[in-house]
């Protein structure tokens, strides 16, 4: 009896031409795309820096370290460290809020704590946190979280003035809360189910895969998210400008107003000329570098991370 010699699976057969050339088009494609995103990137960060040269060449480093912003004629000055050190407080006291209840909620969204059907629309009421437009958050952040931030410290004697870093920190922690939330429950769902079937076989409790298991496994996806949530939270300006009092002072107490780079572009820059012009290009440089490194160091850690549980 002769055995015929099974033909090979349809995903083992050899490609034609046209495949072939199909893929090299979309590489081709796909790479022009990448060089000219890089490309206007670059662009962006050189139009900045030629229109700032001439407060570059004025004032140099020292404009990272001074505090006078003072662009009445004759008597300008100007250096950007309280609006860098608003931006960064800012932007550090938005995450600390955000990320346990970012990673709460998205622990909550991914394992099976309440019925699929609630999960669903949960999820996109989170999701849809995302979709407000900046100005709204800053509206409810003046009607709405203010008075209520004033009648709190009021029990306690505290005087609240209204706008200030907390209350802009406050609102930021909202507005960053959906990426937090949205990208950390894609890495949790996106783990082999084989990971909590293996732990849990183990005899580990729910908790104990939760926090062992699922979370180090998902760690790189959530710091990624964790970093993004940062850029955007450096980059605001509508809502953190109407809350954060734009006084160019650094201060040490939350409930007093302060300053971020952004807000200092937004109500300044319709009205600046002159040198002032050059200044509020030198300060959106700033801003412009701070963000790339965030974006670095991000890619630096989640590739650790990931080079550690892998």
């Amino acid at each position: 009896m002769t055995v015929g010699i099974p033909s090979p699976p349809p995903s083992s057969r050899s490609r034609s031409a046209t495949e072939k050339e199909l893929d090299r088009l979309f590489e081709g494609t796909a790479l022009t795309f990448a060089l000219f995103i890089l490309l206007l990137l670059v662009a962006i960060g050189l139009l900045v820096l030629v229109q700032a040269w001439p407060a570059v060449k004025e004032y140099g480093l020292s404009f990272l370290w001074t505090s006078a912003w003072n662009p009445v004629e004759g008597r300008q000055a100007f250096g950007v460290l309280p609006m860098v050190y608003g931006t960064l407080l800012t932007s550090a006291l938005s995450l600390l809020i955000a990320v346990p209840l970012g990673l709460g909620t998205a622990l909550f969204l991914s394992e099976n704590f309440i019925p699929l059907k609630i999960r669903t629309v949960l999820v996109f009421l989170v999701e849809l946190l995302a979709a407000i437009p900046s100005v709204v958050y800053g509206l409810w952040g003046i009607f709405v979280l203010i008075p209520a931030l004033k009648w709190c410290f009021g029990l306690f004697g505290v005087s609240f003035t209204g706008p200030s870093i907390l209350a802009a920190s406050l609102v930021l922690s909202v507005m960053i809360l959906p990426i937090i939330t949205a990208i950390s429950r894609d890495s949790l769902a996106a783990l082999p189910p084989e990971l909590r079937q293996g732990s849990y076989g183990l005899g580990a409790t729910r908790w104990g895969t939760i926090f062992r298991v699922l979370i180090p496994a998902a760690i790189s996806g959530i710091v990624g998210g964790v970093m993004l949530a940062l850029g955007r939270a450096m980059g605001e300006t509508m809502a953190v400008t109407m809350l954060v009092g734009n006084a160019n002072t650094i201060s040490s107490s939350l409930l007093q107003p302060g300053n971020t780079i952004a807000s200092l572009l937004a109500n300044q820059f319709a009205e600046a000329k002159g040198i002032q012009v050059a200044a509020l290009m030198y300060a959106a440089f700033i801003l412009v570098i701070l963000t790339l490194i965030v974006n670095i160091l991000a890619d630096w850690i989640v590739r650790k991370l990931q080079a550690k549980y892998d």
